[in-house]
């Protein structure tokens, strides 16, 4: 069993360019750093008794502060289905989650007991994706044909699960950090850790912060 994040190195001009701008590239790397790590230390405390392996799917060379006991392992090319299934093929059954949603990842415990007793996880994102999956069997029909990075992902991908016919566990929504509204929402939530202190120090040097404030 592993519990595994799917993560690019956090490198300017690589990670979250749908910051930029009005944030720099920079900045946008600097909150990916931030996520990243943040989720790194959410695992390991999550998951400190049970055993699982801890995987870092990465696209890049991995940070030197990476904790240690993850295994790095490199992703596949193609896009995000085709590196999710691979990352199962080469992991096998187990929980794969994004590096954006740290304060949601006390929910993977769930994942992970629902995966050992033959059960799927999925959690659905607030922008209509979805920040976790968990598969108790590896098929590479689970991804195939699934338009990622749509408002329709999340429930394409559940929905590809029923057809399947494999029960699935649903955990939390959560936001992730794709947008500068997103990192506003972070800012102005009343969560902890590097990614909001990130957050809140961007919206006093970025002049054209958005409007609104949507709550994570």
């Amino acid at each position: 069993m592993h519990v595994t994040v799917i993560a690019k190195s956090p490198v300017p001009g690589r990670v979250k360019t749908r910051l930029c701008p009005p944030c720099t590239i920079q900045q946008a790397a600097d909150v990916a750093a931030a996520a990243l790590a943040d989720t790194l230390d959410a695992i390991d405390e999550a998951v400190a008794t049970m055993p699982v392996r801890r995987v870092l799917l990465l696209d890049g060379s991995p940070p030197a502060w990476v904790p240690k006991g993850y295994e790095i392992v490199e992703q596949s090319e193609g896009g995000l289905g085709e590196r999710l299934a691979n990352g199962f093929d080469v992991l096998g059954p187990g929980v794969i989650l994004g590096m954006d949603t740290p304060h949601a990842v006390p929910a993977v415990i769930d994942a992970v007991q629902a995966v050992a007793r033959g059960i799927d996880a999925l959690g659905l994102a607030i922008d209509g994706g979805f920040w976790v999956i968990g598969l108790a069997g590896v098929d590479p029909a689970v991804f195939g044909g699934i338009e990622m990075s749509t408002p329709r992902t999340g429930i394409d991908q559940l929905q590809r699960l029923h057809e399947l016919g494999r029960p699935v566990t649903m955990l939390p929504v959560a936001r992730d950090i794709d947008t500068f509204a997103d990192v506003v929402a972070v800012a102005h939530s009343d969560l902890g850790g590097r990614v909001v202190e990130v957050s809140r120090r961007l919206l006093s040097t970025v002049s054209d912060a958005a409007d609104s404030t949507p709550t994570c």
